[in-house]
């Protein structure tokens, strides 16, 4: 359920840890090479170093010469670059008392790329309704070739998360979202001496996932339920150098498919994301005329009690605005690690919430009997 949707590297309150308060005026662009740099400089200091401590030694590197004269130039410009960024972002905090900078454009969700994720979402549907109604093989890793299965089944049982990338394909060909970008990701893990219903009373706890997923799921209740469907609204706060909160509502349905196995699915149906959060002033903007960091989620659960513990899977299929022109080369490799990194702390968390429950439960039952 937690948000595996994809922070698009473009804000104004962007910033850094002790952020100044005059950021909101600060021109976007300074700020975006200023992150990017920030983030890249503390490691091309000691890659310069260790050149010329080789350099210098006289030893001999794998690099060979040729990339050595690319990479030691690429570390002092960006160095440098630093450097240049800190006066422009002096220059730009002291003139923006005067002159602050306005807002940028919101990203629009547009009528091709809802068409676009429709169909991709129908597709993905199918091929697990498929996979449902076979009742055999229903982990993604149960699918692979018998020697990545043992490697994959020995991590799972070391506590490992396994995760994979997914792709839905139209006849063979991908399905182009103009305006947008799909992120679709699987993960599973297992739970050693958890039963099926361990895993449910967390997945359904929906008014404590807010303790459960903390700081991802900021608040969370259950705002309507008729057995085992369920109506959920769920505050998501995300940070990787910029911050989003967005206010999700979801409709979830879980199905019982057989002694020791179940799964759900569940839709968002409304995501608005949060301006000045927190504050007097807070406010939700109108929902597909914002940052466009998440703006569909749909999400698939599977679990299966066998091995002495239970596997849970997870899988996600988001959309969110595409890259800003210009910025793909800087901007792609990292927003691409979100959703997985997201998804890999939400196994994470409902295994050691399964398993604190557990433990609560035996203590309380412990002392009871005392």
């Amino acid at each position: 359920m937690l948000l595996a949707g994809i922070l698009v590297f473009e804000s104004v309150h962007c910033g850094f840890a002790g952020q100044h308060p005059c950021v909101d005026f600060v021109p976007l662009h300074i700020y975006r090479w200023a992150a990017f740099v920030h983030s890249v400089v503390p490691f091309l200091a000691p890659i310069r170093e260790e050149l010329r401590h080789h350099r210098l030694l006289g030893k001999s590197l794998a690099l060979s010469e040729r990339f050595r004269r690319q990479v030691r130039p690429l570390a002092d410009t960006l160095l440098t670059s630093s450097l240049l960024l800190a006066v422009l972002l002096a220059g730009s905090v002291s003139s923006a008392q005067s002159t602050p900078a306005a807002d940028p454009a919101p990203a629009k969700l547009r009528t091709e790329t809802v068409l676009a994720f429709d169909r991709y979402l129908h597709l993905t549907e199918e091929r697990n309704d498929t996979e449902l109604e076979r009742g055999s093989a229903l982990l993604w890793v149960d699918a692979l070739p018998e020697s990545q299965r043992t490697v994959a089944s020995a991590a799972l049982k070391r506590s490992e998360v396994e995760i994979h990338q997914l792709n839905t394909l139209d006849n063979g060909k991908p399905i182009v979202c103009p305006g947008g970008l799909i992120h679709h990701w699987v993960g599973v893990v297992f739970i050693p001496g958890a039963k099926l219903d361990d895993v449910l009373g967390v997945l359904e706890d929906y008014d404590r996932q807010s303790t459960y997923y903390a700081p991802d799921v900021e608040r969370s209740k259950i705002e309507s339920r008729e057995g085992q469907h369920f109506r959920v609204f769920l505050r998501f706060r995300r940070h990787k150098v910029i911050t989003v909160v967005l206010d999700t509502e979801h409709d979830v349905h879980y199905f019982r498919d057989a002694p020791g196995r179940a799964h759900s699915r569940s839709s968002t149906i409304r995501i608005a994301e949060v301006e000045n959060p927190g504050r007097s002033n807070e406010r939700e903007k109108q929902p597909g005329q914002d940052g466009g960091y998440l703006w569909r989620m749909e999400t698939w659960w599977r679990m299966e009690e066998r091995d002495g513990g239970v596997y849970v899977q997870s899988e996600v299929a988001s959309l969110t605005r595409d890259i800003p022109t210009g910025l793909g080369w800087l901007v792609g490799p990292f927003v691409t690690s979100i959703p997985k990194e997201t998804l890999l702390f939400t196994l994470e968390s409902t295994r050691r919430a399964v398993v604190d429950r557990a433990r609560n439960s035996a203590a309380r039952f412990g002392f009871a009997s005392k």
